[in-house]
């Protein structure tokens, strides 16, 4: 079937001053034809950073038409039955506009020493929880026994208002593409390059097939931080010491610097590699300069992406 492609907006930190800049940015974000809005995962920080399942609770609440997600949830780092009904919840107020995302969470966050957690195991507990989740979504009364996960006679309603709420699932490891081929209706990658983003899609696809199951070829998503101007402008050496401390990463490699054709040959390669839905992250910093970026972005970028990748269906829930 003919991929669509689409861009949605994330954030890294939360760079707003106010209140009052974050909510009109999420109207720029609805109101301009930004196709979905993703939070990160941070539950400890030293910078601002919101709590994920909570914003997006109050951006479906302010919200008619925008989707929305987080990339990723950390699964490992909270109770499954409460993150499911989280999950169900937020979809069904909102009517079927939740994009669950999942993943085992950055080994270096600083939530396993503040919370006395063991990062060793978060790849096992990460996929107790997702079959939990899954079958409480589909309104299983579940007994579970698991190493990391007990349950007796738990279900949860209402359930979702999308009958298949997607479960898109992050990371590039070996056992990320195997988690994603037997519990992924979708896979969205971090900050990674194009070459690793077409790596970890032909080996999901390979172990998608050998599981008996499909993909759509729709559902595979790539990231990257974005600003219209130069590395030199004043606030975005913050963005990229946040980048490069969380991630330990070179990010004159996963940003995107330039004007709107810069960033959309950006996309290009990444659509060369297989992916098809976006989260773009401005590098910016504060109410008004989050603003002018996201607005260039809905005023520059999709249209060209339109043109370049017109849709010839309807996209996909």
């Amino acid at each position: 079937m003919p991929r669509t492609i689409a861009a949605g907006i994330g954030l890294m930190e939360y760079p707003f001053r106010t209140t009052a800049g974050f909510w009109r940015w999420v109207d720029l974000c609805e109101q301009g034809g930004i196709d979905s809005i993703w939070q990160n995962d941070r539950l400890v920080s030293r910078t601002p950073a919101l709590e994920c399942m909570t914003a997006l609770a109050a951006i479906a609440g302010r919200t008619r038409r925008i989707k929305f997600g987080v990339n990723v949830v950390a699964v490992a780092m909270r109770d499954p039955l409460l993150l499911a009904k989280q999950c169900a919840t937020i979809d069904f107020l909102s009517e079927g506009r939740m994009l669950p995302g999942f993943g085992i969470g950055s080994p270096r966050g600083l939530e396993w020493e503040a919370m006395h957690l063991d990062p060793a195991t978060r790849g096992r507990k990460t996929d107790e929880a997702l079959e939990i989740i899954a079958r409480l979504w589909k309104g299983e009364h579940l007994t579970y026994t698991g190493k990391h996960f007990q349950l007796t006679n738990a279900s949860i309603s209402p359930l979702p208002a999308q009958v298949n709420l997607p479960m898109w699932i992050g990371g590039n490891s070996a056992a990320a593409v195997r988690r994603t081929a037997k519990y992924g209706t979708g896979w969205q990658a971090g900050s990674d390059t194009p070459e690793t983003v077409g790596q970890v899609i032909a080996a999901i696809q390979t172990a998608v097939a050998a599981a008996g199951r499909s993909i759509d070829d729709d559902h595979y998503g790539a990231a990257f931080a974005f600003r219209f101007g130069s590395a030199s402008d004043p606030g975005v050496a913050k963005a990229i010491e946040r980048f490069q401390t969380r991630t330990g990463r070179d990010a004159s490699v996963h940003f995107a610097f330039g004007d709107a054709g810069a960033i959309v040959d950006r996309i290009a390669r990444y659509v060369e590699s297989g992916a098809s839905k976006f989260v773009l992250r401005p590098a910016a910093d504060g109410d008004e300069d989050m603003y002018a970026q996201t607005k260039r972005l809905a005023e520059e970028v999709l249209p060209r992406m339109a043109e370049r990748w017109p849709r010839l269906s309807k996209q996909p829930g």
